[in-house]
């Protein structure tokens, strides 16, 4: 009871709505799938912690890496020095990689990520025309790329960023991509083409913005548009990469390929803090140059960090076992056997759908937004059962870590469905 009442007192939590604000739900250890509290209840983590928990809580395989590197090389200034973890990692990962990347750029989180690769790709005009030839940037309405200036600066004008709209620079954004809208977009980029230094985009998956999942086919079709008029491209795979598509990265699913691309959440196995941008060879040749003012002036105290690194070693070691792929694989299928079952129950629920380890819902109950009550009353009664999900507003999605059992994925979705009959008409 101390600890709760000390963090209530002391800790302001993200997302949370600060008056009357309930008590965090006080966690003293985790494992595998499970997430245990201190008075001894545990609590199935479907949502895999936020997206970063891919194989599971206190992996001895993660642990034991960080271990290791902890007692060897705990941090070093990455500008001037370099280490064998980071060395390893970018080794590992740039084969892996849905494009011809052959630069790593290390950062901390998703936010940072992005504004890497959006400073990477505004300075590349800059650099190589010796001005702003192109200034603006496209991205989609309904997007999230995190939380900083850039970031929200892209994402879409929403709840999110709705105190610091007159703030943020302009972006042209344009709706993902359908039968409908797909011609007029095309014609719009191409229109203004000259002008664009990037696009940003989710590939397949909006997350933040309630899991929308738009074709794939239309996608490419943007990004041929695209890559036309020399428009940089950059894939944002922080939560869609490392397998949550069901292949190893959503943009796999596309014939064209970024030119950057944004990762991080489960880099690390949901370990530790790291990101990374990855770049194409032309985008780093325009910083090689006898001008001293063309250096890529990014860099943080915690870039490259020894033990995250070690702990994305370990984490891609695991993704690329055999185990993991046909992992990803059951849960495809259960979470499609699961979306035929719910569609077959007396519920209120719109536009269910699966993507790999994804499942996502909404439940037809008021706007379909963020701040829909809908969520909060639907997640406190499956944390009552102990399942944990955080609903966007209405929408309901499921994103298990890759360890979770057969048997605990019908727990899952046996405790979801209790749930969703017990809270209809409670709003």
């Amino acid at each position: 009871m101390l600890y709760r009442e000390l963090d209530r007192k002391l800790i302001w939590h993200p997302f949370t709505h600060q008056k009357n604000a309930e008590d965090n739900l006080y966690i003293e250890r985790a494992e595998g799938s499970w997430l245990y509290d201190d008075k001894g209840k545990k609590y199935l983590d479907a949502i895999s912690s936020w997206w970063v928990n891919i194989h599971g809580h206190a992996h001895p395989k993660i642990a034991g890496a960080i271990s290791a590197q902890a007692s060897k090389l705990e941090h070093i200034i990455f500008a001037g020095f370099t280490h064998k973890p980071a060395i390893e990692l970018a080794e590992k990962i740039l084969p892996l990689l849905p494009g011809e990347f052959t630069k790593v750029f290390y950062s901390d989180n998703g936010s940072t990520a992005t504004e890497v690769a959006l400073k990477m790709s505004v300075q590349y005009w800059w650099n190589t025309s010796g001005k702003h030839s192109r200034k603006k940037i496209l991205a989609f309405r309904n997007s999230y790329h995190g939380d900083t200036f850039g970031a929200m600066s892209v994402s879409d004008r929403g709840v999110f960023t709705l105190a610091f709209h007159d703030m943020l620079f302009e972006v042209l954004f344009i709706d993902t991509p359908t039968a409908e809208n797909l011609e007029a977009t095309l014609r719009t980029i191409e229109e203004q083409g000259n002008d664009i230094a990037c696009f940003i985009y989710e590939p397949l998956v909006q997350g933040a913005g309630g899991m929308k999942i738009y074709d794939a086919q239309h996608l490419d079709r943007i990004l041929e548009k695209a890559k036309q008029q020399g428009i940089i491209c950059i894939a944002d795979e922080v939560m869609t990469g490392f397998g949550r598509t069901g292949k190893l990265f959503a943009s796999e699913y596309m014939d064209i390929r970024p030119d950057i691309i944004c990762l991080s959440k489960g880099l690390t196995g949901g370990a530790l803090p790291l990101s990374i941008t990855a770049c194409t060879s032309w985008i780093h040749d325009a910083y090689v140059q006898d001008d001293k003012t063309k250096t890529f002036f990014h860099g943080h105290s915690y870039t490259a960090n020894p033990i995250a690194c070690a702990a994305a070693v370990a984490s891609l070691e695991l993704l690329t076992e055999p185990s993991c792929r046909q992992a990803i694989d059951r849960i495809t299928a259960a979470h499609q056997k699961f979306a035929s079952h719910l569609l077959e129950q007396q519920l209120p629920l719109l536009n269910i759908r699966t993507i790999g380890t994804i499942l996502a819902f909404e439940v037809d109950e008021g706007q379909h937004q963020y701040l829909n009550v809908a969520g909060n009353i639907i997640g406190r009664s499956a944390l009552e059962k102990g399942l944990y999900i955080r609903p966007l507003g209405n929408t309901v999605y499921l994103m298990p870590p890759y360890c979770v059992t057969a048997n605990e994925s019908t727990t899952m979705y046996s405790v979801l469905t209790e749930t969703l009959y017990r809270s209809i008409g409670n709003w």
